[in-house]
């Protein structure tokens, strides 16, 4: 071996890369992936062996030498891989002569052109070693692996004919595609030991176009390429592409025999390829290996198929061992005659009509065209010469497309059907079809069949027989159900009718192409044709033609009716036998029961059928099956009359017997009458017969004796009475059938009832106490049993029919006619309602007596229940609380509901649930009726004091229980509070009550007698002295939902300072309520500006006056303000001087300065009142001492005013020249130091009221913290506190922007860098849940919380400016809005450009505003939903109605480019167990509700998180604690800010006193200075 090696050179310069391949792979015609020319080839060695060998690239020639180099490399190492290799005999690979020889044989010894061979296409090699030896057969040369889907249809059902017929279809689908003057043969040939097939088809190769694997390898038939050919055209649609599957071959082959060979040449080659199949061999392939190879060979043709095949190609399927049940050849070849009759002799092809032979068929050198019999023959033997009715059909999808689920279910758009209705008359010798059917029977070409069972559908697939298409009918043409004029004719003559229909390939057949495909919606319409539901057809489009005219379903219809009854017309045969002179029926209005189809009949008694003589009165036997009705037994009766449609001699006329059976009396039996002339038949009792029952001798006569014996029989069996069995004679029969004469409710009724008919010898009292047959009437009578049911209670007198069976006589244990009733099987519970039950039992069609039976049932002593009575007239109870329910009665039921008393004493308790809130005073009466069946219950009083917590609706539920039994009755109740008796103020304390100030919060809560707040709507009426309300509802008022009347911002105080004021609440007449309150106190004070004395004709001068409080200190919001309605004057009055009452002097911040008063001229006391302008309750009187001014020594010294302000001298003087005048200087003094000291007088107070008020603060706060940790955290969420906490983040760019608008969601305009901007992502929309939004902010964190969402790059780059240095430039953009605002913004802060976002591309959910992302829902590998799973995040964040506008300039919304960016994908499931179990199904991350968080990428976030940017939430559901609490954290928010409020003043008052203070000091110091500079 090694010197073998040594002696082939191998190629150095290149790279070969060479492969072996298991599969023919669907290659590129040139180039395979990258440009890379593939050449594959498949060697065939000498001792049998086969490689294939693929080359990469290789150069356009190559040397044998190198080549064969390549060949033995893969040959050794299939060597190594393959046993069966090791067996053969070795390769001479040193022997100096290797060659090998292509398909053309041509020999290649030197050098190997590559341009000779395509790519990508298989070529065969032989190789010859110099040893003359070359084997017939090569193991593994073709690879037949199918595709793993079309294993899955194999056909499940498959005959010998079925599979000889595939293998057919393969010969004449390749026949058909022959030229004209190429021969067209199929010969079939069957023996023993083998199975023979062979045609003159195009015959096949090695080449890929026409290999002989896609012979034997399924899914890869020459001819499913040529379905769509199959399509259209012309009937009878003769195209043999039958090929759906492509598994013919294969498939038939292997059923059947063990072995097969295929052989096949075409007319380029030069030789025969040949491919062996081995049942066993393919079997051990398929389990061990994922390849089916089989062996293959080449050889030359023989002599008898070269003179078979003029054109030089065949194919020849040999087949051994074959699975023969037997030889009869005569059969066989008359159904594949029928099978493929149009392909055999078809009358359709030539134009001139004439037969022409497609196909030479030969079945053991047999011409089937000259094969007499078969189905098709004899049908076209016995049909009638007349006009078909031909319809042309077009189908079409509705749907642009059909879908498909496997290879072989090839859609298409369209199919054509044509259909051929062909009249069978009735003949002289019968029913053609019942003729026909008798002959294909007698054949064995059909199953047992007759007129009646039939099919009347016949279907051919591009003129291949569906011989397994069983159809009975069409719609269209089965007319029995028909109503109406000529019903009773259609329905006779349709029978007569078979469709014959030919169909084109848009119709799919099954696997085993003998049926059409049942789930097709092609065949569905097909099937459906002329059906009700075929006008409304929704999947397919059927248009109907006839003669080429379009037809609509109403007028097809009447046309197939009038071609019916023409056909009957024109071809039924005569039945006119009549012997005797006939009675004429002239318009005879019974031709329904007579069964006859015209107006003129005639009335025999005798006529001639078969040679014999038939008469009326005649006594026959009619054989069971003669006619319908006539199934079970012989039927013996008399002939009365024969009944013949139409006038003697015309055609189509129907003969009908009339018999009357024996069982059927002489009155019940046909009556024909003559009245002036008119003929009349009535038929009775009596049976219509068609007269073909003597042709088909189901009619026989009897005689004298035997009809005595027959008619002893009937009187013996004649029925008398009915009567039950007793149990004795039901145990013999072991059924448990006696009826009880009592039961108690709940009874098991007996499981069969056993009901005989007695003849009239029978004697009930001689009887034997066993069964005797002799004493049960075997009847044919149907018995009907009626049970009937009347309620025991005595109101009720209705009976009550409960069931109705009808049963047949039956036999048990050898004894017949016992009719048995299935009771306790059906009706377990029967006997289960208490009362009387009539058990009626009646044969019918016969004078046989009836029976009767009742039973008693007596309710059951088991209690099942209490109930409530009269609760139709009052179906929820009322009362209101403190008042008696109104009396009950109450009845006792057992457990099957009926009625029954009570015991002597019952134990009960009665209660209202909720109990915890309701309560039922223990001092109720009660009693039991005389007949112990009803509780009457009374004085049931009700107390509660926590109906709020079921309000509004009050439900509630009375419940009255047994003590010692599980029963109880319920009532719905409504228990409403009572009248209105207490009514609470909050707050308790109003706060301080100023005139003309309007109280914030103010709210009545109105209660009953139990502190129960009212009912909502409510009418009081208020009763207010000093105060007003400002609305226009007067003070009439409702209650409202929560039990309050609110007077918020409504109630204004009318009455002065320290004034008395009262509220109070009246009901029915009567006051309720009354609360008094004071106003709160003030004193009008003069503060400056008056001295001790004045002189005389002189002015006060800037007189202060101010409004103290009742502890002194100023009361700042004495100010006037027109504009705000606060006015707040003072006027002064004297009787010495005339003053105007209409100059008033406006108060300022509590005080008010009078410019100046003029003085009287003379001496005195001068006195005047300074009086609050509205509230003159607030007034001071000042008493003025008026003296004559003093005459000063020197002209030097000015003398001081009012005012504060002293006219110095001009020049310095001496004291001494002051004289008397320095008293009035050290008033001045003294007067500057009160100043002083008042103003700081008045700090302290405004320091103690602002310590008082922060005291108050931080009471409420801590107050209102606590009521916000007791309340649901998610009420909490709103998104005011969501803005809140931003705003509390101070160095945040999102604190800036909401600080930086007075409301950040309204669209106003703002600076120029800010337009653009959307807001923070936590602003963006609002969630439903609390875990919802804490579990997103989470996953997302603060920083993608707070991050700023901006529509444009410009917008976002707007945000900041920079220095050149790069510095960010504070003092520009939102770093200038932040400096405004007091804040700062420290370090850096996202911003999301909606812009820059790649959105998503998918489709939204439809008709939702919200434009929710339609994500398909994850599935786990099982397909289902994971369990938990509750939806995308990206949806479940509801956008608010403003940002829903809001859209890019390629017009995405914030949906599908923000939320997409941050959630994509991101699953959300209940629980963290929920999101584990379903993580195989999880892409993109997932988060549950309870905290769990799974990332991308397998990153898992642990621990817990407590977020404070959430994203807010809608208002859910609250509780009523809840309410109440968030109610009062208002009020006192309320109070918060007016707590606030007044500290802010407070500090206004103190900063501007302070001011004050600070003026005066330097005015004091001032005036001292200058005194002091003076005296010097």
């Amino acid at each position: 071996m090694a010197a073998a090696e040594s002696s082939l050179k191998r190629p150095t310069k290149r790279k070969w890369e060479n492969a072996p391949y298991d599969r023919d792979e669907a290659l590129p015609n040139k180039k395979s992936i990258r440009g890379q020319c593939r050449y594959k080839f498949k060697i065939l060695f000498p001792n049998g062996a086969t490689i294939d060998l693929l080359l990469i690239d290789p150069k356009h020639k190559m040397a044998v030498t190198d080549f064969i180099c390549l060949v033995k490399d893969e040959y050794f190492k299939s060597w190594m891989r393959h046993d069966s290799m090791k067996r053969k005999r070795k390769i001479n690979w040193n022997g100096g002569n290797l060659y090998v020889e292509d398909a053309n044989l041509n020999k290649i010894s030197d050098t190997i052109n590559f341009e000779m061979f395509e790519p990508s296409k298989c070529h065969i090699l032989k190789l010859y070693d110099g040893s003359g030896e070359i084997a017939k057969t090569f193991e593994n040369m073709w690879d037949l692996t199918p595709d793993t889907d079309l294993l899955r249809e194999l056909p499940e059902d498959y005959t010998f004919e079925t599979a000889l017929a595939d293998l057919i279809d393969n010969s004449l689908q390749a026949v058909w595609t022959n030229a004209k003057n190429e021969r067209r043969l199929i010969s079939v040939n069957i023996a023993e030991d083998k199975i023979s097939v062979f045609d003159t088809g195009p015959g096949m190769d090695s080449t890929d176009e026409n290999s002989i694997v896609k012979w034997g390898k399924m899914g890869a038939s020459l001819h499913r390429a040529s379905k769509a050919q199959g399509i259209g055209g012309k009937p009878p649609y003769l195209t043999p592409f039958f090929g759906m599957f492509g598994y013919g071959g294969p498939i038939a082959s292997m059923h059947l025999g063990r072995r097969a060979l295929v052989s096949s040449k075409t007319k380029v080659s030069k030789e025969v390829y040949t491919l062996h199949l081995e049942k066993e061999a393919l079997m051990r392939c398929s389990d061990a290996e994922l390849t089916w190879r089989t062996n293959g060979g080449i050889r030359f043709p023989s002599k008898d198929e070269i003179a078979d095949s003029p054109h030089g190609s065949f194919t020849k399927v040999e087949i051994w061992e074959p699975k023969l049940k037997s030889l009869d050849v005569k059969p066989l070849g008359c159904k594949l005659k029928d099978i493929y009759f149009p392909y055999i002799q078809c009358d359709e092809i030539s134009s001139t009509g004439k037969t022409t032979r497609p196909i030479e068929f030969q079945v053991n050198g047999i011409d089937l065209a000259e094969v007499a019999g078969g189905e098709v023959a004899i049908t076209n033997m016995h049909s009638c010469n007349g006009p078909d009715f031909i319809l042309q059909l077009h189908f079409s999808l509705r749907q642009a497309s059909a879908t498909t689920n496997s290879p072989g279910s090839w859609p298409s758009k369209e199919a054509n059907a044509r259909l051929k209705f062909v009249y069978f008359p009735v003949t002289e010798e019968g029913e053609s079809i019942d003729i026909i059917m008798n002959k294909l029977i007698s054949e064995g070409c059909v199953a047992a069949a007759n007129y009646d069972t039939c099919s009347r559908v016949s279907i051919r697939r591009l003129g291949r027989l569906l011989p397994d298409v069983h159809w009975a009918w069409l719609p269209l043409m089965d007319l029995r159900q028909r109503k109406g004029e000529k019903a009773h004719l259609l329905k006779k003559f349709c029978l007569r009718v078979k469709c014959f229909i030919d169909t084109d390939g848009g119709f799919n057949p099954t696997p085993s192409k003998t049926d059409l495909a049942h789930q097709n919606l092609y065949t569905i319409a097909l099937k459906n044709f002329g059906a009700k539901t075929f006008k409304e057809e929704k999947d397919v489009n059927v248009e109907i033609r006839r003669d080429g005219k379009l037809l609509t379903p109403i007028q097809l219809e009447k046309d197939y009716q009038e071609w019916l009854l023409n056909m009957h017309d024109h071809y039924d045969a005569e039945k006119d036998c009549g012997v005797d002179q006939p009675i004429l029926l002239v318009g005879h209005k019974n031709i329904k029961p007579l069964v006859i189809s015209t107006d003129v009949a005639r009335v025999h008694k005798v006529v001639k059928k078969k040679g014999a003589m038939w008469k009326s009165g005649q006594k026959v036997k009619l054989l069971k099956g003669a006619y319908a009705g006539i199934h079970n037994n012989d039927v013996y009766a008399t002939i009365e009359y024969f009944v013949i449609e139409g006038l003697q001699g015309d055609a189509g006329g129907e003969a009908r017997i009339i018999c009357r059976p024996l069982a059927v009396p002489d009155e019940k039996g046909c009556v024909l009458a003559v009245n002036n002339g008119n003929a009349s038949l009535h038929i009775g009792s009596s049976l219509s017969l068609p007269i073909g029952v003597i042709d088909s001798e189901k009619c026989v006569p009897v005689n004298k004796n035997v009809w005595d014996q027959q008619l002893e029989k009937y009187r013996q069996k004649s029925p008398s009475t009915i009567e039950l069995l007793k149990e004795t004679q039901c145990q013999e029969l072991e059924i448990d059938g006696v009826l009880p004469s009592s039961a108690i409710a709940g009874q098991n009724p007996p499981r069969e009832i056993v009901a005989v008919v007695r003849p009239a010898s029978f004697i009930s009292s001689s009887a034997s106490k066993n069964l005797v047959q002799k004493y049960i009437v075997k009847n044919s009578s149907e018995m009907l049993m009626e049970v009937k049911f009347k309620c025991e209670d005595e109101n009720l007198e209705d009976v009550v029919p409960l069931y109705t069976a009808r049963v047949a006589p039956s036999s048990r244990k050898g004894y017949q006619g016992l009719y048995i009733f299935e009771v306790g099987c059906k009706f377990p519970k029967l006997f289960q309602n208490a009362g009387a039950y009539t058990f009626s039992f009646h044969l019918t069609e016969t004078s046989c007596k009836s029976c009767e039976k009742k039973v008693l049932v007596k309710g059951s002593s088991e209690v099942g229940k209490w109930k409530l009575l009269d609760t139709k007239e009052r179906p929820e109870l009322r009362v209101r609380v403190g008042s008696f329910l109104p009396p009950l009665s109450v009845a006792c039921y057992d457990i099957y509901d009926n009625r029954i008393p009570f015991e002597s004493k019952p134990q009960f308790l009665v209660k209202i649930k909720p109990s915890k809130i309701i309560k039922v005073e223990d001092k109720l009466k009660w009693n039991l009726s005389p007949d112990k069946l009803t509780l009457n219950i009374q004085d049931i009083l009700v107390a509660s004091s926590k109906l709020d917590e079921i309000r509004p609706d009050y439900r509630a539920t009375l419940v009255i229980s047994s003590k010692d039994k599980p029963v109880s009755v319920s009532i719905p109740c409504r228990v409403t509070p009572g009248s209105l008796k207490n009514v609470a103020v909050h707050p308790q304390n109003l706060g301080i009550l100023l005139p003309g100030s309007v109280i914030k919060m103010l709210k009545l809560e109105m209660f009953d007698a139990f502190y129960n707040n009212v009912k909502k709507g409510l009418e009081v009426e208020l009763n207010v002295d000093g105060f007003c309300i400002e609305d226009q509802l007067g003070l009439r008022r409702k209650v409202d939902g929560y039990g309050c009347i609110d007077l918020s911002g409504l109630l204004k105080v009318k009455a002065g300072y320290g004034k008395n004021v009262s509220l109070s609440v009246l009901s029915d007449n009567g006051v309720i309520f009354k609360q008094d309150f004071q106003t709160e106190k003030r004193e009008l004070r003069v503060i400056s500006g008056v001295p001790e004395c004045c002189t005389v004709g002189s002015q006060l001068e800037d007189i202060t006056f101010e409004i103290v409080d009742s502890k002194g200190a100023v009361d700042v919001t004495i100010h006037d303000d027109d504009k705000s309605g606060q006015s707040h004057t003072l006027t002064i009055r004297s009787d010495l001087i005339n003053t105007e009452n209409s100059i008033r002097y406006a108060f300022r911040q509590g005080r008010c300065t009078v410019p100046a008063i003029s003085l009287p001229q003379n001496e005195g006391c001068f006195c005047f009142v300074a009086t609050h302008s509205q509230y003159t309750e607030l007034n001071t009187s000042i008493k003025v001492p008026i003296v004559r001014a003093p005459k000063l020594e020197s002209d030097d010294i000015r003398t001081p005013c009012s005012g504060g302000k002293v006219f110095l001298l001009e020049g310095p003087s001496p004291i001494k020249h002051v004289g008397n005048h320095m008293v009035p200087i050290m008033k001045i003094v003294n007067e500057l130091e009160s100043e002083v000291r008042n103003y700081g007088l008045c700090i302290g107070r405004h320091e103690k009221a602002l310590k008082l008020l922060n005291d108050q603060k931080m009471e409420v706060e801590e107050v209102l913290s606590k009521l916000q940790v007791s309340v649901e955290p998610y009420s909490l969420l709103t998104k005011e506190e969501i803005i809140r906490r931003i705003k509390s983040i101070y160095q945040s760019a999102a604190s800036v922007i909401c600080c930086s608008t007075k409301e950040f969601l309204y669209s106003k305009p703002r600076s120029n860098f800010m337009e653009d901007v959307v807001g923070p992502v936590a602003l963006i929309g609002t969630v439903c849940t609390n875990k919802l939004s804490r579990t997103l902010a989470e996953y997302l964190g603060e920083h993608q919380m707070l991050a700023l969402v901006c529509r444009s790059f410009e917008a976002a780059f707007a945000l900041e400016k920079y220095e050149q240095d790069g510095t960010i430039d504070r003092k520009c953009a939102l770093h200038a809005t932040a400096a405004a605002l007091g804040k700062s913004i420290d370090g850096r802060y996202l911003v999301i450009c909606l812009e820059g976002i790649r959105p998503y591309s998918g489709k939204f959910g439809s008709n939702d505003p919200q434009r929710k992302l339609a994500l398909p829902a994850p599935t786990l590998p099982k397909g289902n939903i994971p369990a938990g799973f509750v939806g995308y995040a990206v949806n479940m964040v509801n956008l608010d109605d403003h940002h829903m506008h809001i859209r890019t300039s390629a017009g995405n919304g914030l949906r599908e480019t923000l939320l997409y960016r941050l959630f994509g994908k991101l699953q959300v499931y209940k629980t963290r167990k929920d999101m584990i179990e379903a993580h195989t199904c999880i892409r993109h991350g997932a988060v549950s509700l309870d905290g769990g968080i799974l990332k991308e990428d397998g990153i898992i976030s642990l621990g817990c998180g407590n977020p404070t940017i959430c994203f807010p939430i809608v208002r859910t559901r609250i509780s009523t604690q809840s309410i109440e609490a968030l109610k009062q954290i208002e009020e006192k928010k309320l109070e918060l800010d007016g707590i606030m409020q007044s500290i802010q003043e407070s500090n206004k008052a103190l900063e501007k006193d302070l001011e004050k203070l600070k003026n005066s000091e330097d005015k004091f110091n001032s005036f001292m200075d200058l005194w002091q500079t003076s005296l010097k």
